[in-house]
């Protein structure tokens, strides 16, 4: 399928077997309206997250991805948040692209967990860039919160208030060593925003982002484009396995795409292939991580068992119920191997 395709109607999911709690029963509903247009699914995204990231930072925390766990041991004793830190350090690893002082750009930054792990920890210099207005306000304040923390207990008298942490002439905030700054930005319109910056990033980060985006291989071109010479694309991402046949594709991955507002979803080596035309030769994978991780949706199902928070969907009307429902057919996915989880690297 065409990465650049036009994006079909949506259908109501065919039936199979799924783990029916009162609660999602009680808020049973056709999936996702149709994507009638490209701006109308971004709208519709933009949107969800706006309403949507209070919710997430509540029930997920500051990292907004999937956790890897990669031995028997790991999946019986890591809890999600030491296991989303270890989905970043595997993609540090393959990629061998984020050192200190490194200018990376952060794509679909969420609310800036990943951004402000690579700046404290790393060094980095680090922007990130989000449709979502709500999510940069977010990113923003845990940032601030986070700079003050560290810069008080390192500088200040213990019963001292922490100062207002500041942005420098160029909307960093200091953290750690490094830096970051969030921009609220359409990444399909990052090419000649960053066009004047002669330097190039060191690398462009992107984890479970570009599932969303209607033209992937306009962000491979434009991730070519801001990139030095030498410079990382780091990419982790959901995609439908190779050759499933229709009722597959009808019952594990219409309903993850409508539900979590995708247009159509790539095999990973349809990734690839976007990413050689774009001008990037592999660096690193892909590697496929589908069983490392889908302990994530496990943790998620149990998690969104909140009645708040499916009256809050409900009041979102049906792209609300429709992305919690789409959490069992993650896990349903994950469990038939239709739906599966890469990471890669390339190298401009």
């Amino acid at each position: 399928m065409a990465a650049t395709a036009s994006i079909p109607p949506s259908t109501a999911p065919a039936g199979g077997s799924e783990e029916n709690t009162e609660l999602s029963k009680q808020y049973d509903t056709p999936m996702g309206l149709a994507h009638t247009t490209m701006q109308a699914l971004k709208d519709r995204i933009k949107l969800h997250y706006d309403l949507a990231s209070d919710y997430y930072l509540s029930l997920w925390g500051e990292h907004i991805h999937h956790g890897y766990w990669a031995t028997d041991e790991s999946k019986s004793k890591d809890s999600k948040e030491v296991a989303q830190i270890a989905l970043i350090q595997l993609l540090l690893s393959i990629s061998s692209s984020v050192t200190p002082g490194s200018r990376v750009l952060d794509v679909g930054c969420g609310i800036g967990g990943t951004s402000r792990y690579l700046a404290s920890q790393l060094g980095c210099q680090v922007t990130g860039i989000t449709i979502s207005g709500k999510q940069v306000e977010i990113a923003k304040r845990l940032t601030k919160a986070e700079s003050s923390k560290t810069s008080s207990s390192s500088s200040q008298p213990s019963d001292s208030q922490p100062s207002e942490v500041q942005e420098d002439a160029d909307g960093f905030l200091p953290l750690g060593s490094g830096k970051v700054k969030f921009i609220e930005l359409d990444a399909e319109k990052m090419g000649d925003f960053f066009a004047s910056d002669s330097d190039g990033f060191d690398a462009v980060w992107i984890s479970e982002a570009l599932s969303h985006f209607p033209n992937k291989a306009l962000f491979f071109q434009n991730a070519h484009r801001v990139l030095r010479k030498g410079g990382k694309l780091v990419l982790a991402d959901w995609f439908k396995a190779e050759g499933l046949g229709q009722k597959e594709f009808d019952n594990d991955i219409k309903p993850i795409e409508d539900g979590m507002l995708l247009p159509p979803l790539c095999t990973y080596p349809e990734y690839v292939g976007l990413a050689k035309d774009a001008g990037f030769s592999v660096f690193g994978g892909p590697k496929d991580i589908s069983k490392d991780v889908s302990k994530t949706w496990d943790i998620s199902w149990s998690l969104v068992q909140n009645p708040s928070l499916w009256a809050f969907a409900l009041s979102q009307g049906r792209d609300g119920i429709a992305f919690l429902q789409a959490f069992r057919a993650m896990r349903r996915g994950y469990a038939n191997g239709s739906f599966r989880y890469a990471v890669m690297a390339f190298e401009k």
